[in-house]
């Protein structure tokens, strides 16, 4: 498969950016996987964001699982053009977000953004304004369930 708009040739065993079922991809196997893409020296920076599930809510009550749910094909388009636009802005070499789905414990990832290209700025400009805009612009939906039984489906 060719690779998605803002991943380089170089990085074919890295996923394309989309959504997982929890279990499919391994977060932090696809972190480690990003150090071969910076060994050239064609790029000065990587800042990664990773998205944890929480054990307590905005408003303080404790949060014993989240499920995240998607509208997978609107949640995959999007995603990819917030990857594309951020690579092209930014000057990046490489971009990436991968977001899973499916229920969480507090302490388990759910989510992985990567910027990378020459200059660090550039590189952390571009890692905030994907992970704000992966928050907002796809069909991604968040349930905290709670230790005393209720649950609620939140907004970042």
């Amino acid at each position: 498969m060719p690779p998605a708009e803002g991943e380089r040739s170089e990085l074919l065993s890295v996923p394309r950016t989309g959504v997982y079922a929890k279990g499919s991809l391994d977060l932090v196997a696809v972190y480690d996987s990003l150090s071969s893409a910076y060994g050239d020296g064609s790029s000065g920076a990587l800042a990664t964001f990773m998205g944890i599930a929480r054990s307590t809510s905005r408003t303080g009550k404790r949060v014993v699982e989240v499920v995240i749910e998607a509208y997978v094909e609107n949640a995959e388009l999007e995603l990819r053009r917030i990857v594309s636009e951020a690579t092209e802005r930014h000057n990046l070499t490489f971009a990436g977000i991968w977001h899973l789905l499916g229920p969480f414990r507090p302490g388990e990832p759910i989510v992985l953004v990567a910027s990378m290209g020459p200059r660090r700025k550039g590189v952390m400009d571009a890692l905030a304004e994907m992970v704000e805009r992966y928050k907002r612009e796809p069909a991604l939906f968040k349930k905290e369930v709670y230790a005393d039984g209720t649950s609620e489906w939140v907004e970042e």
